[in-house]
């Protein structure tokens, strides 16, 4: 009998001590004011285990979070998306052709989650390493039938009341061929706007845009810095002093150059940079009940596949080796990691397109 009451009690206990930790998290019924929309650009499961096992399987920031999901990235007319009709799909819910921004594939315009959630009082804000106006950043502010069209992406930042803006791309903005000076007239409309790095930590403004390199920031082995984590950082500093809430992309851009170039390193050093920020991004979701956080990516560059070093596996360990199988993209399912207040909804496998649908639903801005 004293058997039976001992594991009684210790089953209570211990039922007891996990329903605590349980209670911790996120209540699923708790309303999303914030969300944090994280998107390594061309970064497949592979790109997040081999920076891993270059760190000795050093955890990742990433591996916190809360629920883990695929997504499937084939655009409205090829089983392999770019970056163009990916961010359309994650920004707007909709899939179309390579090469469009922000239309659907008969060329109407689809309105962006960041759009909606400016129209609906919140704040919102983007970053990038590469150009702000280049393929995914700017399909959640623009709306064009090519995503070279640049110059004409950049007018669409006069065109909404988007908080805080950051990358590159300063030649969009101000050597154009129309002569026009976007940046005057950003200034006009009430941004603060500032063109080097130094001076993203300093920055108080309500209205903030940065422009820090003509086209492409530097690369981290080209001495990029903190920029990332400093930006985000800044951003979400701004952003959430809107009691309403507010909705942000950040984009790790250059995961997609070291794939592109079959560069392992890049690779690992962008990937590196990613986690980084999203450090600050899960650290703010547990300082901010209410906050959502998505990392994902808009496809997979590379192929890159993690082969033992020899086949042999009865041999001791022979390391791994880096292995592309294209210089350009692939078709493959992407990981979708999710952390703070309705994180539970990105489990199990969707489609690109369920993505900002779930987002606008809990932000109650659909």
């Amino acid at each position: 009998m004293k058997k039976v009451f001992l594991t009684l009690t210790l089953a209570i206990i211990c039922t007891t001590g996990y329903s605590a930790e349980i209670d911790k998290r996120p209540s699923a019924n708790q309303k999303v004011h914030n969300v944090i929309f994280m998107i390594g650009d061309g970064m497949g499961l592979a790109h997040v285990a081999a920076t891993t096992i270059f760190n000795n399987y050093e955890p990742l920031t990433i591996e916190r979070a809360d629920y883990v999901g695929l997504q499937k990235t084939y655009s409205a007319n090829n089983r392999v998306t770019d970056s163009a009709a990916s961010g359309t799909a994650l920004a707007t819910g909709v899939k179309t052709n390579n090469g469009v921004i922000g239309l659907d594939p008969e060329g109407n315009q689809v309105e962006s989650i960041l759009e909606k959630a400016s129209r609906n009082g919140l704040s919102t804000g983007l970053i990038a390493t590469y150009s702000i106006t280049h393929a995914t950043p700017a399909a959640f502010i623009g709306h064009v039938k090519d995503r070279d069209m640049q110059e004409d992406i950049a007018e669409y930042f006069l065109k909404t009341d988007i908080n805080v803006f950051l990358g590159g791309g300063l030649k969009y903005f101000a050597d154009r061929k129309d002569k026009r000076d976007l940046t005057q007239e950003l200034e006009a409309k009430g941004y603060s706007m500032i063109y080097d790095v130094k001076d993203i930590p300093t920055a108080d403004a309500q209205k903030l845009g940065g422009l820090f390199a003509r086209d492409a920031m530097p690369k981290m082995r080209d001495g990029r810095g903190d920029y990332l984590p400093t930006a985000t950082a800044k951003a979400l500093e701004i952003l959430g002093k809107n009691k309403k809430g507010f909705f942000i992309m950040i984009e790790g851009s250059m995961i997609d150059s070291g794939g592109h170039d079959n560069d392992i390193k890049l690779v690992v050093d962008e990937m590196e940079d990613f986690d980084k920020a999203v450090k600050v991004a899960f650290d703010f979701a547990d300082n901010n009940p209410g906050t959502l956080v998505v990392v994902t990516a808009d496809h997979e560059t590379g192929g890159l596949t993690l082969p033992s070093g020899k086949p042999d596996f009865s041999l001791p360990d022979q390391g791994v080796k880096y292995k592309f199988s294209t210089g350009g993209h692939t078709g493959t399912f992407i990981p979708i990691y999710a952390y703070g207040t309705g994180a539970h909804n990105f489990s199990g496998v969707m489609e690109n397109t369920d993505i900002p649908k779930i987002m606008a639903r809990l932000l109650r801005v659909e």
